[in-house]
């Protein structure tokens, strides 16, 4: 049976998230129906990790096996072919038998975007998060040093699924202005469920002034969901890019 590698760009808007589930159409779903309307053969895309409902991603990974003789760069055409508008795999190529698209990878780097105006967007209304208030960017930034490094992120995790491990490392986190919008781009070695939204929610109401960034640090070593803020809404973030060993 040959890998075959797949990068994979999608607005999650209309999906249940990543993983298929019973109440409602997924990504990986999708990706299946057409892998097996190509192949003939029932295949398991198995991606980098779940995105939640809503989510989307630039660059989500994926793999699957197949005895398919199609040479690898052919499949992202074909395969599009099978998915919906919303779902495009942007490159395939046949990587070795030890690739998995999840427990291979090294980390990942999410981004948020924000629409940061007095008046609402009206394009990108299903890909950003709508903040009226004013935010104060050196706020934000000199909150964001304090989760580089090695952390204990409980504080961040939803509540539901929140125990455990919950050790993660940023490598790099920042915000950006450009005109309107405020994105806040993150890269780590893992992240924990809504992990990023909980901190974009928190770290939104350090920008406004509500919380401010000793305040923060002490939320982060609280260990307490209920100590921080709001979980940011889905829309605004997006799977930037999946980071695996060289030649992988």
């Amino acid at each position: 049976m040959r890998t075959i590698k797949l990068i994979i760009e999608y607005d999650g808007s209309n999906y249940c998230g990543w993983q298929i589930q019973p109440n409602g159409p997924t990504i990986q779903g999708e990706l299946e129906k057409a892998v097996f309307a190509l192949t003939g053969n029932e295949s398991r895309v198995e991606g980098s990790g779940r995105t939640d409902s809503g989510v989307h991603a630039l660059a989500q990974v994926a793999h699957f096996l197949t005895d398919s003789d199609m040479p690898g760069e052919a499949f992202s055409r074909a395969l599009n072919a099978h998915l919906p508008k919303d779902i495009s795999v942007r490159e395939s190529m046949e990587a070795t038998g030890d690739f998995h698209a999840r427990f291979s990878a090294l980390g990942k780097v999410y981004r948020y975007e924000i629409e940061n105006a007095a008046t609402r967007p009206a394009l990108d209304f299903t890909r950003v998060w709508w903040v009226s208030w004013e935010l104060d960017e050196n706020l934000l930034n000199q909150a964001t040093l304090y989760i580089l490094g090695e952390h204990d992120f409980t504080s961040f995790a939803d509540a539901e699924r929140d125990g455990g491990d919950n050790i993660r490392t940023v490598e790099r986190a920042e915000w950006r202005r450009e005109g309107r919008r405020l994105s806040f781009e993150i890269e780590g070695n893992g992240f924990l469920y809504k992990m990023v939204r909980c901190l974009v929610g928190t770290l939104v109401e350090v920008g406004r002034g509500k919380i401010s960034p000793d305040e923060f640090i002490e939320i982060l070593q609280k260990r307490d969901r209920t100590a921080a803020g709001p979980t940011a809404p889905p829309a605004g973030l997006h799977l930037v890019r999946v980071n695996y060993p060289a030649g992988m």
